[in-house]
């Protein structure tokens, strides 16, 4: 992969490690990371990181985003808040996927007390590596936004 691919990154408490051990998945394959925390297991609240990895999507700061927490339904949740962002909650592969090929998600969430690190590692690199199809789910991923 190409180092001018970046991608943004962020977690709660729970799902820092997962974050800590996909950023130096991601550095090893030559994605620049910009880790917008949280900087250490200490209970924190989710929003305050999902946001920012939101807006850093929105506002073209980075291709993509990862979000990490428990469930990942929080983050998810909160991302998709933002006009431009479409979070997928993923769970398998072939779920990461189709997230990319069917919805031109942008945001990867991952659920870091349901998959395993080596599921949550590849899931990224597929979502990372997977296009999005267009055609007729490009009609529909026009029609998400309000």
């Amino acid at each position: 992969m190409s180092s001018t691919i970046k991608i943004a990154i962020g977690s709660d408490h729970a799902g820092f490690e997962y974050k800590e051990m996909l950023k130096g998945m991601l550095a090893d394959l030559a994605y620049e990371v910009q880790d917008l925390g949280t900087h250490s297991a200490s209970s924190v609240d989710y929003p305050d990181f999902a946001h920012p990895v939101a807006e850093a999507v929105e506002s073209s700061i980075a291709a993509f985003g990862i979000l990490v927490c428990g469930s990942a339904n929080g983050v998810a949740i909160t991302a998709n808040k933002h006009q431009q962002i479409r979070a997928a909650i993923c769970w398998e592969i072939e779920i990461a996927a189709l997230a990319r090929q069917h919805n031109n998600a942008n945001v990867i969430c991952i659920p870091a007390r349901f998959v395993s690190e080596e599921l949550a590692k590849e899931m990224v690199k597929t979502f990372l590596n997977t296009a999005f199809e267009g055609g007729r789910h490009g009609d529909r991923v026009e029609k998400i936004a309000c």
